[in-house]
C-alpha cells in the first residue's frame, strides 16, 4: 500500500480506515489471551465485524475512528490506534476517547505511543477537537503509561458503568489532553 493510501502516517506507521479485509487479523488479535487481558471477554468474530462497520461509519461521519495500522516497512495490520466517540461517563456526555490495541508481536516497539501522538495531532490539527480523554482499568499500568508519555493527565479515577459487576475491571483511571490551539 503507497502511503497515498493512508489518512496520515507517523514515521513508522500509516493509520487508515477500515476494509472488511482485515476482519481476519483483527479477530486474531481480539483472541489474544495477552492483548486483550484488560476486557472484560474477547469479542466474537460477528462481533469485530461489527466494530469494523462502526469504524468505518463513524470515519465517513466525523473523519475519525479507530484507525486501522499498518507497519509502513511491510503493510503488514497491527490493530488499531485512534479516536472514538464514547458516551459511557455520565459527567463527560459524549467525548472523545484515544485508544489502541496491537499485536501481540508489535509490543515494545513504541508503535503506541508513536500513533497516539501522531493521532492527538490528527484530533487537534486537522478535526479541532478541544479535548480527547483516555480511559483503562487501574490495573493497565502500561496503558496508563502511554497515556502519561503522550502528555495526558491524570483526571481521576472511577467506577466504569459498563465494567462495575467485574471486580477485576471495574476501578479505572481517566486521563485528558486538551488542544494547545484550540480552532474558534
Amino acid at each position: 500500500m503507497s502511503t497515498s493510501s493512508y489518512i496520515f502516517t507517523s514515521e513508522r506507521l500509516g493509520f487508515r480506515n477500515w476494509e472488511t479485509s482485515n476482519l481476519k487479523a483483527l479477530h486474531a488479535i481480539n483472541n489474544d489471551d495477552e492483548v486483550m487481558e484488560f476486557f472484560p471477554f474477547k469479542p466474537s468474530k460477528k462481533d469485530t465485524e461489527g466494530f469494523i462497520q462502526r469504524m468505518q461509519q463513524l470515519y465517513t461521519e466525523k473523519k475519525y475512528c479507530y484507525f486501522a495500522v499498518d507497519i509502513l516497512q511491510t503493510n503488514e495490520c497491527i490493530g488499531f490506534i485512534g479516536l472514538c466517540e464514547q458516551t459511557y461517563i455520565n459527567d463527560l456526555g459524549t467525548f472523545v476517547d484515544i485508544g489502541w490495541r496491537l499485536k501481540k508481536s508489535s509490543w515494545h516497539n513504541g508503535y503506541a505511543t508513536e500513533g497516539a501522538k501522531k493521532c492527538l495531532a490528527y484530533g487537534f490539527k486537522t478535526i479541532g477537537l478541544s479535548n480527547i480523554y483516555s480511559v483503562a482499568p487501574e490495573i493497565n499500568t502500561k496503558s496508563e503509561s502511554v497515556m502519561k508519555k503522550i502528555g495526558m493527565q491524570y483526571v481521576n479515577t472511577f467506577l466504569h458503568p459498563k465494567l462495575i459487576d467485574n471486580d477485576r475491571l471495574k476501578k479505572c483511571v481517566l486521563y485528558k489532553i486538551s488542544n494547545p490551539k484550540p480552532i474558534r
